[in-house]
């Protein structure tokens, strides 16, 4: 007994300490992203190839459709998710995905410029996007308990999670991996954080389109009990492309996070739930 409460007070404290540096972290982010903005402020104008009203129109239609989508998702019955579903799932998101790139493209936008592609290496976004995500955890799991203390215990596994713990076969779990770990990482990424929050922050600010992007995101999984933690979740997304100037960073965020995940619930009897 007196060993339990050794180690639970051993847990206690390494959490209390993660979450002061995890913070600490974050406020850093902050402020020189704030101050990096307050800098670009001073400059002249807005950049003629940046996000214009024709992308905006395309951002409204799109963040109107995502809410009508979910909120007819919530109205409608529980289902449970089937391989079908994630194929079709996988084809709509990447339609919306070219359909963006090209209506940009005939706009005359550097989506790479854009988007930080060339701005840092693929090594160099591994790497701070590891240090990012590791530190967003401890954030995570805060909004988590508080969540589940406010409005009850229900699980804050979303219904793919489900789908994958009980997979009987090897290929839908391999769909699900691939799904997880390549496709939903760069398409979410691009919709939420390049197109959206780029449209956001270009007419609302940077601070706006941060919540706004991230309730967005947080909406469309349409998963009430997992609601805050993806609103911290995203909201880490978000500061990590606008501190790194590179969506490569939070696309790596992304895959690492749902890569976790997914190895969690494939080695359940070594991990905790």
């Amino acid at each position: 007994m007196v060993t339990d409460a050794f180690g639970s007070a051993l847990g206690n404290i390494v959490g209390a300490v993660l979450l002061l540096i995890s913070v600490a972290i974050y406020v850093t982010v902050v402020r020189q992203v704030a101050a990096r903005r307050w800098t670009i402020q001073l400059g002249a104008g807005v950049n003629p190839k940046s996000f214009g009203w024709p992308e905006a129109v395309l951002a409204a239609v799109l963040v109107s459709f995502l809410i009508l989508n979910t909120v007819a998702s919530f109205s409608r019955s529980p289902v449970q998710l089937s391989s079908r579903d994630l194929i079709a799932n996988l084809l709509f998101t990447a339609v919306v995905v070219l359909f963006i790139a090209a209506f940009l493209r005939i706009r005359g936008l550097d989506i790479g410029s854009l988007g930080g592609f060339s701005k840092i290496s693929f090594f160099r976004a591994i790497s701070t996007g590891l240090v990012l995500l590791f530190a967003a955890y401890p954030l995570i799991a805060l909004a988590d308990a508080a969540a589940q203390h406010l409005f009850g215990g229900g699980s804050s596994k979303q219904s793919i999670v489900d789908l994958f713990t009980d997979s009987q076969t090897l290929r839908q779990r391999i769909l699900i991996i691939i799904l997880a770990v390549a496709v939903a990482p760069v398409a979410e990424e691009f919709i939420f954080r390049f197109f959206i929050y780029g449209v956001l922050r270009r007419y609302l600010g940077a601070t706006a389109g941060l919540i706004l992007n991230a309730l967005l995101f947080a909406l469309v999984h349409a998963h009430l009990p997992s609601f805050a933690p993806l609103f911290v979740l995203g909201s880490c997304f978000t500061l990590a492309y606008e501190w790194s100037g590179s969506i490569l960073v939070s696309m790596t965020m992304h895959s690492l996070f749902n890569s976790i995940t997914l190895f969690l619930l494939a080695f359940p009897q070594l991990f905790q739930q």
